[in-house]
């Protein structure tokens, strides 16, 4: 391998690096495999890069803004019917993709303008932050109150924080795996760590036979109520999508929208969910670190991205590596989650400010007020086998009240 060569594939190998941390993140918090979720990271990439012709420097991997659905599907429809319901999820971007085929990316703003994005994103980080506190507090996540278990949640999170501050370079582009590996090595230091998981896992193995086994992966089943309740939470990140376009777009210099167009990205975008979810991974997105890190580094080039795909799936399959992630301990999550949840919400709040939208009116005030409370208290409408509730339905209820309310209040 000439010098040049190996360049591209030490960069390429970089941007898997920069993703890991919140790629397998995501698995280990629902009850998902963290090595189903490396291949399929890796294969939703590369369908990614057919549909849009390889012209897009974008890594697709783990989504935040499913996993509350997930652990609620999870504990309430099962695997099976939970995967089928992220599946239909990827679907419904396909047809985002037909309203900008048909509209340009107008027609998407119409239905979904910031006052119905920004509370949705809200809540998505709002609702998820019981979930953050319960595993900072305690070992097994029931919140029970554990002075070590606050010790390593704490060390996480400041150094996660310290390096978003004041990290330079790559480091800055992955605290919450900075975070992770310090939290790690101070719960090696107070013996709370059980490596059974590693000592029983193989070097090599098929990720599927082991997930059939433990119970984390079935075919989808496609059952409506579990449909009805995941789908519409495909609206916060398909808009995440087009803003993810946008940002990649801008470090290029390349109108992605343009071409390939917003159409196929979604349309990618979309797939590679499905594909994901099919295969028993979490629902796929566009990766904002990822493109923090193709601005840092130039790296402009698709083919890198390739190289970090085929990498994150021929390590899926170190069933050492898929058990070494198991062993993170449960506080060591919590505190990166404390930072990552708030930020989330944060970005919802963002979302309002970048787009000037006016507070003061009594229409936007409605509009996000509804959509907080909806979310956050997790309402549910039952009519018969089918329930919408939680992020869903505020979704829809900020969708609803935009088209009906009138502009001028």
């Amino acid at each position: 391998m000439d010098n040049n060569a190996f360049k591209t594939v030490i960069v390429g190998v970089q941007m898997l690096f920069v993703a890991f941390g919140a790629l397998v993140l995501v698995p280990l918090l629902t009850g998902l495999d963290p090595s189903i979720a490396l291949f399929t990271a890796g294969a939703g990439t590369l369908l990614f890069q057919f549909i849009t012709k390889r012209k897009v420097p974008v890594f697709l991997a783990s989504s935040f803004a499913f996993i509350a659905p997930i652990q609620y599907g999870m504990k309430h429809f099962g695997v099976a019917k939970t995967l089928g319901g992220l599946t239909c999820a990827g679907l419904i971007y396909l047809l985002f993709a037909f309203l900008v085929k048909k509209g340009g990316v107008k027609a998407i703003e119409k239905y979904l303008p910031p006052i119905v994005t920004g509370p949705v994103i809200m809540v998505i980080g709002l609702k998820l932050a019981p979930v953050a506190v319960k595993m900072a507090k305690s070992f097994d996540g029931s919140g029970n109150f554990d002075t070590k278990a606050m010790f390593l949640s704490m060390i996480s999170l400041i150094t996660a924080i310290f390096v978003v501050m004041y990290g330079k370079r790559i480091l800055s582009l992955i605290p919450i795996l900075t975070g992770i590996f310090v939290g790690y090595v101070f719960a090696l230091i107070m013996g709370v760590v059980n490596f059974d998981p590693v000592t029983n896992a193989k070097w090599f193995s098929i990720p599927w036979v082991e997930a059939l086994k433990n119970g984390s992966y079935a075919f989808p089943q496609f059952d409506i109520s579990a449909i009805m309740y995941i789908v519409p939470v495909a609206i916060a990140p398909a808009i995440e999508h087009v803003g993810d376009v946008l940002a990649i777009s801008s470090v290029t210099g390349k109108n992605y929208l343009e071409e390939p167009g917003l159409h196929r990205t979604l349309t990618g975008d979309g797939l590679a969910t499905a594909f994901a979810a099919i295969l028993g991974g979490p629902p796929n997105t566009t990766y904002s670190e990822v493109t923090g890190a193709v601005a840092l580094t130039r790296a402009f080039n698709p083919v890198y991205m390739t190289i970090a795909s085929i990498t994150a799936i021929i390590l899926s399959f170190f069933g050492k590596l898929g058990a070494i992630l198991k062993t993170i301990p449960v506080p060591v999550m919590g505190g990166i989650l404390i930072l990552l949840f708030g930020m989330i919400a944060a970005i919802g709040v963002g979302t309002l400010v970048r787009n000037n939208v006016n507070m003061a009116k009594s229409r936007n005030l409605v509009i996000a007020s509804v959509v907080l409370v909806v979310g956050i208290g997790d309402m549910v409408i039952s009519v018969g086998r089918i329930s919408l509730g939680g992020i869903g339905l505020a979704g829809i209820v900020g969708i609803i009240l935009n088209a009906i309310l009138p502009e001028g209040e």
